[in-house]
Formats: structure tokens, C-alpha cells, sequence
């Protein structure tokens, strides 16, 4: 089991292409670790942001009477991918995991399958 600081330097250094990476409680939209990001990319701005979309989408899923769980919320900018990933376990719920990447360099698919791993290794 990895802990925060653990993923999220798994996260910058397994992912191909990553700008940045927060762990957000969308509760609060507070990040409680960041790494990576820039002059470009506040991680704390963006995990604030982020928090009202996700809120947006679940609140709408209640609206839609669906009951299944998102795994995954993309945003494909002209250069960036932006995706937010809701934690799923007992333990971490009203948290995601929030990755920017270099579209050039990223691999989409991949970026997703290495998310949900460092996810499933993630003790919070």
C-alpha cells in the first residue's frame, strides 16, 4: 500500500507525459498533496476548479436517477489531456486523483490503466 506522497511520485514518474498530479478532497476542494504543475499549471487552482465538476457531474447523475459510479472524468484541451479520477475505496471517498498531460507525449490509454493502479495501491 502506498501512502500520498508515494502515488503521487508514482504517478509522475510511471506516467508518460505528466505535467502535474494532485490527490483533491471534493469536499472541500482542497488538494492534500500536489506534485509537479508550474507557473503554468497551479495544481491548487485546478484542484478547486476541478472540485465543481465533479460535484457538477455527480450532482447530475442523482438528477438522471443513474446509480452507477464514475470512474473517470476527461477534459481534452488543445494541447493537455485533464483527468480526474474518483477513488473508490471505503476509506477514500469524497477524494480523486487529478493528472495533467502533455497530449504530445501522453498515452492516453495507458495514463488511465497506471491511474487506476496507483488508485488500487493507494492507502489514504
Amino acid at each position: 500500500m502506498a501512502n500520498t506522497e508515494t502515488a503521487l511520485k508514482e504517478a509522475m514518474t510511471s506516467i508518460e507525459g505528466v505535467i502535474g498530479v494532485a490527490l483533491v478532497d471534493y469536499g472541500s476542494g482542497m488538494a492534500l498533496g500536489t506534485l509537479g504543475g508550474g507557473k503554468d499549471l497551479d495544481l491548487n487552482v485546478a484542484a478547486a476548479g476541478n472540485t465543481d465538476v465533479v460535484r457538477a457531474k455527480v450532482r447530475t447523475m442523482e438528477h438522471l436517477g443513474l446509480k452507477d459510479g464514475i470512474e473517470d472524468i476527461l477534459i481534452t484541451l488543445g494541447g493537455q489531456y485533464h483527468l480526474i479520477r474518483l477513488l473508490k475505496s471505503r476509506d477514500s471517498k469524497g477524494l480523486f486523483l487529478y493528472l495533467a498531460l502533455d497530449k504530445s507525449r501522453a498515452n492516453l490509454a495507458m495514463a488511465r490503466h497506471q491511474l487506476a493502479r496507483i488508485e488500487n495501491e493507494l492507502e489514504v
